[in-house]
């Protein structure tokens, strides 16, 4: 009989909300936090374009997505990866950092997919309590040790809708040893941008790494597209577990036109948060 490894035998499969309902029942979901909204009308255009060449590969370097996105934030597109939603890039990186006899630290109500990439790299998962559902950096700081190879933040947290300051976010950064990767997931950044605040600059320093979607603010939930702040070391190294095709052709368009489309982001934050 063939069987899976020990530790893949071991998990139980990353389970999304049930969503089914008896009949005549009508259902609101917002287990997913999917956006209540459409896309840009820009992205949906270029989504359609984009179709004809669906008998193509993708962009393997999603060069006009990266350029989109650095225009945007100010970045140099050499430091940005995208993959198939934050997912892929989350399972890259805890694969390619940690494994058996390693720990990968995070906090109590922190994005669940951490812990099942973690475990589906053999290393150990354990999450610090969080104060009144706020990540706390004092209590991720004590909770650090010799096997801690990771540290993971979803920051705004889901489903606490909590976030750290940037403060707290340099402080977390400055208080742990240079050797612990800090990830920081940034999966709802875009509903943080009003503070002007970034931590993108953090990824210079050699031991930090920045993620973000295009799953909710932007309404492409569907399209799975997330992209990264990385330094070019630990860039190269993720880059070998990724899908050299991992992004289409139509999300890659939609993506680009979406991030570009600033003015219908914006009032999507705003209807959001009404």
């Amino acid at each position: 009989m063939i069987r899976s490894t020990p530790h893949i035998a071991a998990m139980d499969a990353y389970a999304l909300a049930d969503l089914s309902v008896p009949d005549g029942i009508s259902l609101i979901s917002l287990a997913q936090n999917e956006s209540a909204l459409p896309p840009s009308p820009n992205a949906i255009a270029a989504g359609i374009a984009a179709v004809t060449n669906a008998h193509l590969y993708s962009d393997p370097d999603w060069v006009d997505l990266r350029n989109a996105i650095s225009q945007v934030h100010g970045l140099d597109p050499a430091t940005i990866l995208c993959g198939a939603g934050s997912l892929e890039l989350i399972a890259a990186v805890i694969q390619a950092f940690a494994g058996p006899g390693d720990e990968v630290l995070s906090t109590q109500y922190a994005y669940g997919f951490f812990k099942v990439a973690t475990r589906a790299a053999g290393a150990q998962y354990n999450a610090v309590p969080e104060e009144d559902c706020c990540v706390s950096v004092d209590a991720v700081l004590k909770a650090t040790g010799p096997q801690t190879k990771i540290v993971c933040l979803a920051n705004p947290g889901n489903p606490t809708g909590t976030r750290i300051t940037v403060d707290e976010i340099r402080r977390l950064r400055a208080g742990l040893p240079d050797n612990i990767l800090l990830v920081i997931d940034e999966a709802y950044g875009e509903f943080a941008d009003t503070e002007g605040a970034f931590c993108f600059d953090l990824a210079a320093q050699g031991n930090t790494i920045i993620l973000r979607t295009f799953s909710k603010a932007y309404g492409l939930a569907g399209a799975r597209v997330g992209w990264g702040v990385f330094p070019h070391a630990l860039a190269t190294e993720v880059r070998k577990l990724l899908n050299p095709n991992n992004v289409s052709n139509v999300s890659q368009a939609m993506a680009a036109a979406a991030i570009r489309d600033q003015e219908y982001m914006h009032h999507v934050r705003s209807i959001t948060a009404d």
